[in-house]
């Protein structure tokens, strides 16, 4: 039996789905969770490592790290890797072939649709540099898809809408923040007006303001490490760790504790949800606004809106969900599966692509928002071609992710 691929490479984190059997379920990528980290690692050998393996190796070689990738595609000025120049189009295509390397061999063949999300406010220059990547990854058949419209499909999978009601989808990702509002369709989903978003906004962007909290508690004495150290700079990348874990924390506490374990200091830095709150409160008002743009892009009045969708893995933020509400006045609901529902719903939008060109076959998943080609079969994954610049890595081990 085949299935269908959905994959979902954010600013941070990368998670797939597949659907089999009528069913849709999130691959799981990680060691310790479902998704990767969106990190690609580069090895002596030119070899390169993704999702955790890299997190790891990055603690000891930072400079051989490439994180937040994705918010520089389309940027002429090279990612350096130790002294080795990677485009961001390039860092995508390496990280997405691993993770169609791992699910092949999970699932025991190549699937019959693959679909990839990427923000709904790129335009084509991006979504050509996507594709590029996607060649890249061995799927030059693969379908795109905005990530707005997968977490849609998704939210419609669980809940009951009706043709006709419109629905805001506020995607609110480690590194980009996207709005849109779609109209129930007899077939899925139609985007009324076109999307919005803010191109550098996310959770990383919460990390920073722990971090800055952190420098602003223990004085000047970040300041006056080296940099160049690669002591230090290990030292600092575990720091960025433990903010990042203290905000996760005070999605469910009210307070949270980052150790810093620098050279010239040692401590243990409190803060509390209401400080982090007014931290991101200013940044959240901004995404608020966004919203207010896509809906009258759309046409339509707030009050039309049945329900605004929240999705991305910061949209768990309590203070998220408490701002939308109060300031659209819409009723607002969460997927269960914030981090997933963008890869799960690209999985049941290449079902339903799968269905529509196989008239023969009873459709067991719902029918793309807009009829579409039939995709040509994904290619069996071949190890990574050379490119003019920069130099091809070694063909991705099966064990990166």
């Amino acid at each position: 039996m085949g299935y269908v691929l959905g994959v979902d490479v954010g600013t941070t984190f990368t998670a797939a789905a597949v659907w089999r059997g009528g069913r849709v379920e999130v691959v799981p990528l990680g060691n310790h969770a479902a998704a990767i980290p969106s990190l690609v690692f580069l090895r002596d050998d030119g070899g390169v490592l993704v999702g955790d393996v890299a997190e790891r190796r990055g603690l000891g070689e930072p400079s051989r790290l490439a994180r937040e990738f994705k918010r520089r595609l389309g940027d002429t000025a090279p990612i350096m890797l130790d002294r080795t120049p990677f485009s961001a189009d390039r860092l995508l295509g390496l990280l997405l072939r691993a993770v169609v390397v791992d699910v092949v061999e999970r699932q025991g063949g190549v699937a019959d649709v693959v679909v990839v999300t990427h923000p709904a406010n790129w335009g084509e220059y991006k979504l050509d540099l996507l594709r590029q990547a996607v060649v890249l990854a061995g799927v030059p058949g693969a379908l795109l898809l905005s990530e707005p419209v997968a977490a849609a499909l998704q939210f419609a999978a669980g809940a009951r809408v009706e043709v006709g009601e419109v629905v805001a989808v506020y995607d609110l990702g480690g590194g980009t923040f996207d709005a849109a509002v779609l109209r129930k369709s007899v077939g899925g989903f139609e985007v009324l007006g076109r999307g919005h978003g803010i191109e550098r906004l996310g959770g990383i962007d919460f990390d920073e303001a722990v971090l800055t909290h952190v420098r602003g508690v223990v004085g000047d004495v970040i300041g006056g490490l080296d940099a160049g150290d690669v002591g230090v700079r290990a030292a600092f990348a575990r720091l960025r760790a433990e903010c990042v874990l203290a905000k996760e924390s005070l999605s469910a506490d009210s307070d949270a504790s980052v150790s810093v374990l620098l050279p010239n200091v040692q401590m243990q830095v409190r803060i509390t949800r209401v400080e982090f709150e007014d931290m991101i409160r200013p940044i959240l008002r901004e995404t608020v606004e966004c919203v207010r743009r896509a809906v009258d892009a759309a046409g339509v009045g707030l009050g039309e809106v049945k329900v605004v969708l929240l999705a991305g893995g910061s949209s768990r933020i309590p203070l998220v969900a408490d701002m939308v509400r109060g300031e659209l006045g819409r009723p607002v609901v969460s997927d269960v599966h914030p981090k997933h529902s963008v890869a799960m719903g690209a999985a049941r939008y290449g079902a339903g692509v799968l269905a529509a060109n196989a008239p023969s076959t009873p459709a067991t998943a719902p029918a793309p928002p807009a009829p579409a080609p039939r995709p040509a079969p994904p290619a069996p994954v071949p190890a990574v071609a050379a490119a003019a610049t920069p130099p091809a890595p070694a063909a991705v081990s099966k064990a990166v992710v």
